[in-house]
């Protein structure tokens, strides 16, 4: 029997720094996940003091909640596996917008539950159900996801001594020195000499990729996770940078600084006053579906992350994935992005109108 929990759910930055404190430095608050592990970084508050309306931004996002010590996610409201009270978990891994997952005090992920500790799984928290799911059930595993949940990440050593945490870093959560790097010097002496600038696609690949940036991995009917660099990459779009269309530093909702009429302002124009158009559907529904899983998936071609894939094959007949199920093509067919919307309807069907679609109805 599946467990649900209702989950109010209060984002950190509402809440105040004064409330998640772990330390306080000459009268000023800050949190643990802000105060730097290493030298030559300043962290995220310091650059708040030149750039207050970007770092506001930043916390917004789902950046810095990559990973967080126990005692700032247990003030968000987030639920505990059974079992569990906080003083049995040290980071907690994500828990913004898809899904959480515990790390125990012995820097191992929790992958048992129950009372006693003796059940396979029920360790994934997802935040769009309030259900309790299986992650890796009943296997010892270690916590290895830093190089893209953390800021400053290496290879070498345990974080805080933990034996089942791989690798050391500056600050739990993708922080501003991730992308800028170390930025103690230039906190001291702002100069756009000493700190690192990269607009480029690859800089975003670093995390938003899984694999082969030439393959694009799947599983169970959807592209796996956040994969957008390889999907870039094997769309239309490949000569683009990321920060074309996002501002990296905003949530999701505000990110979007250019949209498709920036560019295809002809289709644009055909699209105006289409059938489509006067239903609600915008060139996101169709050409940037739900076609990847994160945590859940609400109906058979509908996941919970937008693809950057864009290129539709109107072919009935195309497949998106490898006959094994483990590679995405490089393209979109007919069924993510014409009969997530027309569940009666089938490939043969949408063909018919899918290369009409943006001036039906006109």
């Amino acid at each position: 029997m599946r467990r649900k929990i209702g989950l109010i759910f209060v984002p950190l930055f509402l809440l105040g720094c004064a409330m998640v404190s772990s330390q306080i430095a000459g009268g000023k608050i800050v949190l643990r996940s802000e105060t730097p592990a290493k030298e030559g970084y300043a962290g995220p508050q310091k650059c708040a003091e030149c750039h207050q309306a970007i770092y506001n931004d930043y916390r917004a996002t789902a950046h810095p909640y990559k990973l967080r010590p126990a005692e700032e996610a247990r003030l968000v409201g987030l639920p505990l596996p059974d079992g569990y009270t906080w003083d049995d978990v040290s980071y907690v891994i994500g828990g913004r917008r898809w899904k959480s997952r515990y790390v125990g005090t012995d820097g191992y992920i929790i992958t048992m539950t129950g009372k006693n500790r003796d059940v396979k799984g029920k360790n994934q928290f997802n935040l769009a159900t309030g259900e309790w799911v299986d992650y890796h059930p009943g296997e010892k595993k270690p916590y290895n996801c830093g190089k893209c949940h953390t800021s400053g990440y290496s290879e070498e050593g345990h974080q805080d001594g933990l034996e089942g945490i791989i690798g050391t870093w500056a600050f739990p959560g993708v922080s501003c020195e991730e992308c800028h790097g170390p930025g103690k010097a230039h906190a001291a002496a702002p100069a756009k000499t000493n700190i690192k600038k990269d607009t480029s696609s690859a800089a975003c690949g670093k995390c938003h990729i899984r694999g082969d940036k030439d393959k694009i991995p799947a599983s169970k009917g959807f592209i796996r996770h956040h994969e957008q660099y390889n999907e870039l990459l094997a769309s239309p779009h490949r000569d683009m940078q990321c920060v074309d269309c996002h501002d990296p530093h905003k949530p999701l909702r505000t990110a979007i600084i250019a949209d498709c009429a920036s560019c295809h302002s002809d289709i644009a124009a055909q699209y105006k006053g289409s059938k489509m158009e006067r239903v609600g559907k915008t060139c996101e529904d169709c050409h940037m579906p739900m076609a990847t899983k994160s945590a859940v998936s609400t109906a058979k071609w509908q996941g919970d992350v937008r693809t950057h894939l864009f290129r539709i094959n109107s072919d009935p007949n195309a497949k998106m994935f490898t006959d094994d199920g483990k590679w995405a093509k490089g393209y979109l067919t007919l069924e993510f992005s014409c009969l997530k919307c027309h569940l009666d309807r089938d490939t043969a069907w949408a063909a018919q109108y899918a290369k009409r679609a943006h001036v039906i109805g006109k």
